[in-house]
């Protein structure tokens, strides 16, 4: 499995619980909180692995879940943490009714900011290919492994096509955050920028502000039925929020 990630004026999209539920962006998994949340991942990703096997016999799946577990725990993360996957999950979760394979799409969320490094632009593409490696070895399917790497690859503009439920569940999971209450949401583009301390401020307040009008002139910014009516208001008011404190 491999490592690299994205470029200032095109940090990829937001991650995180938009109601405000869930662990603290930035965990380390240390402590009890901190184990638990490790295993609670280990086990969901053991189903998901299984169940896309489709009865298929395989190796053991934790291996594959430590190795990925140890990238989501990079320490050039701030946002894109465990932390930032297990929100992801559960929003799979949530919203898990409305994809033709819930499980492929809980794949590509494990996968989706596996390759992580904020100084190279090429992250979604290396963590599409790493799945494409792992996935097969894990006793995977062709066709799965092939949704998966796909759906990874759309997480560079979120912008899925008309009737690609997969597609549409991962990126509305993925931009959940945007939905956050306004001081998480502050929170996590704190964070951001953290991830970003080596761009100059000027660099960064127009790579970021590319970025949030990119997601605001998306026809939609939720596709899902669930998420056009729970998140899109906030979430458009957060964005416009944040591009008018950029813009001072």
């Amino acid at each position: 499995m491999t490592d690299s990630s994205r470029e200032h004026s095109r940090e990829h999209s937001p991650h995180g619980p938009a109601d405000g539920t869930g662990s603290v962006p930035g965990t380390d998994g240390a402590g009890q909180d901190g184990h638990d949340q490790r295993q609670d991942l280990r086990d969901r990703w053991r189903g998901a692995l299984v169940a896309a096997r489709r009865g298929a016999d395989g190796p053991d799946p934790l291996p594959y879940a430590d190795n990925l577990l140890a990238r989501w725990a990079e320490p050039q993360r701030r946002y894109h943490t465990t932390a930032h996957l297990l929100a992801v999950l559960d929003r799979v979760d949530t919203l898990a009714r409305y994809a033709a394979d819930p499980d492929a799409v809980r794949l590509a969320a494990w996968f989706h900011d596996a390759v992580y490094r904020p100084d190279r632009s090429e992250n979604e593409e290396r963590s599409a290919a790493l799945a494409e490696r792992a996935l097969p070895e894990a006793g995977v399917p062709d066709d799965v492994t092939a949704e998966v790497a796909r759906l990874v690859r759309l997480t560079v503009g979120h912008d899925p096509a008309d009737g690609d439920a997969n597609g549409e569940v991962l990126c509305d999971a993925d931009l959940a955050i945007l939905a956050a209450p306004p001081k998480e949401y502050a929170a996590y583009a704190a964070q951001v920028r953290e991830e970003y301390a080596f761009v100059p401020d000027e660099a960064f307040r127009e790579g970021r502000a590319a970025v949030l009008r990119q997601l605001l002139s998306l026809p939609c910014l939720f596709r899902t039925p669930y998420g056009a009516e729970h998140w899109q208001p906030r979430a458009r008011q957060n964005l416009l929020t944040e591009l008018e404190l950029l813009s001072r």
